[in-house]
């Protein structure tokens, strides 16, 4: 096995049938809900998702220029370290949302999991400005920019959701 492509593609979640990228989102978001169901408090659910970030975009910028050498994609498919990290910035808005003190109920994880999922899969497939333009940067970085500017937008649409919800 090719361990830097595996790892690119999100312990292999790149490589599952259908919308790789919605797979590579799946796994902030399983970690997220799997976090505040066990009770655990919103600052240290957004303290792994700020780990789970960094991780997916150092990786993403480090590993992704070895599997666009091996595609000869500039952004291919299997990649979804970009995706991590942008699905993470997004469920950082827990903390916004709740406070760093608190613990989530059912509801709430499910709300702000399924919200946050939508949302950040929306931004990623529409590419508002300026997420276009930043696929042009060089490799890795091309790769991964749109996608933290999409989480960004989902977070703020995540928050308002949120506040107007709960």
């Amino acid at each position: 096995m090719d361990t830097r492509r595996w790892l690119a593609a999100g312990l292999g979640l790149g490589w599952l049938p259908l919308a790789p990228g919605s797979w590579g989102s799946l796994l902030p978001a399983g970690v997220f809900a799997a976090m505040g169901l066990a009770g655990c408090k919103a600052m240290l659910i957004a303290g792994v998702q700020v780990v789970l970030a960094l991780l997916g975009a150092v990786g993403c910028v480090w590993l992704s220029p070895y599997t666009i050498s091996l595609t000869g994609s500039q952004d291919p498919d299997e990649v979804v370290l970009d995706e991590v990290a942008g699905q993470a910035i997004c469920l950082l808005g827990v903390m916004f949302c709740t406070g760093p003190a608190a613990r989530l109920g059912v509801n709430q994880v499910l709300f702000v999991t399924c919200l946050g999922y939508l949302c950040f899969r929306l931004f990623d497939t529409i590419k508002p400005w300026p997420c276009r333009p930043l696929e042009r940067l060089p490799t890795g970085w091309g790769i991964l920019a749109d996608d933290l500017v999409a989480g960004l937008y989902a977070l703020i649409c995540l928050a308002l959701g949120y506040w107007i919800w709960y």
